[in-house]
């Protein structure tokens, strides 16, 4: 039922510039345009999304194209969003419509993906949703001078979760955490919640880094409550990644001075680290299976590479050169 796709990345030019897809049938590359799947601002990160692996049964979809992966670049004047079957001969302008469309998340059916634009002078983020084939596309979010990212579909489909930063006189950035209905209504803070890098879990709770004082990767119900804390370290841990079978979480610290990628048991025990590279390695995303991770790798070029690597530690491989901030697959 399910094809087996490696990887959809975003990568690094001025500000994320190529996507690429390893597949059972080969690697595409194709210039384009990221938080949330990772943004930075001066010397400081905007929350940290989750990326993520989508795949959908062939029931679920059209039959017109066979497998198709939809995704952010940087084609016209501003960074737009497309689909493109995964042969690399079919692409679909799906958004072009603020100043700069990133992040497309596809929601559980199939049927509507959601990604944020910004207005304003990009001083404005907001997010959006639209139809798979980028029609009727509804701005969720309006509020002025913030930074709504890193949308995030609830298992049922019922309700978006976002990351809200704002940027203060200071120059630095308060991380809040928001839900909303997926039409965009009811939209509120969950109030309990200090930090970034939210999403959903399988299970329907939420995954994100805290921030109280070192960030540390914590678990919560949707509405706030029941926190659990599973790291305590004076490092800082970021964006955190459930397992698709609910069973671990792999995240990025900087504990042994720079950043790598670790993974952990769900309930926060059997750490270990995955990684060892005198360059800095980040956001992880599971495959569908559970058992590989992807993650993105500094360069000694100054750009950034993608890897897999099995989540025993083995079979690393290089799958795309200077990428970066894996996206979603549709399955058709």
């Amino acid at each position: 039922m399910f094809e087996h796709f490696k990887l959809v990345a975003y990568s690094k030019g001025n500000s994320c510039d190529f996507l690429a897809v390893k597949t059972n049938a080969g690697f595409i590359r194709t210039k384009m345009n990221n938080n949330f799947k990772f943004d930075h601002f001066g010397c400081s990160y905007l929350g940290l999304v989750a990326f993520s692996f989508l795949f959908f049964s062939k029931a679920q979809a059209s039959e017109t194209d066979s497998n198709a992966l939809i995704y952010s670049s940087f084609e016209g004047k501003g960074r737009e969003i497309y689909s493109i079957d995964t042969a690399g001969k079919k692409r679909t302008k799906l958004a072009s419509y603020t100043l700069a469309d990133g992040y497309p998340v596809v929601s559980p059916d199939g049927d509507k993906f959601a990604f944020y634009g910004k207005y304003d002078g990009y001083k404005t983020w907001s997010i959006h949703s639209a139809n798979i084939d980028g029609s009727s596309v509804v701005r969720l979010t309006n509020d002025k001078n913030v930074r709504d990212a890193a949308p995030s579909w609830s298992p049922d489909g019922q309700h978006i979760l976002f990351s809200r930063n704002r940027v203060r006189q200071d120059g630095n950035t308060h991380e809040e955490i928001w839900i909303m209905n997926a039409d965009g209504s009811e939209q509120k803070q969950i109030k309990g919640l200090s930090g970034g890098g939210a999403s959903f879990m399988p299970d329907g709770r939420i995954v994100f880094h805290s921030k109280t004082g070192a960030s540390e990767i914590s678990i919560a119900n949707r509405d706030g409550s029941n926190i659990i804390t599973l790291t305590n370290n004076d490092a800082e841990d970021w964006h955190p990644e459930v397992s698709p079978d609910g069973k671990q979480v792999a995240f990025m610290s900087d504990r042994d001075g720079n950043r790598e990628i670790y993974v952990m048991d769900i309930d926060g025990t059997n750490e270990r680290r995955l990684t060892n590279n005198e360059l800095s390695d980040w956001d992880p995303v599971w495959s569908p299976d559970s058992s590989k991770i992807a993650f993105v790798s500094d360069n000694v070029e100054g750009l950034y590479d993608i890897h897999i690597i099995n989540v025993d530690g083995s079979g690393l491989y290089q799958v795309v050169k200077n990428g970066s901030q894996p996206s979603g697959v549709i399955e058709k």
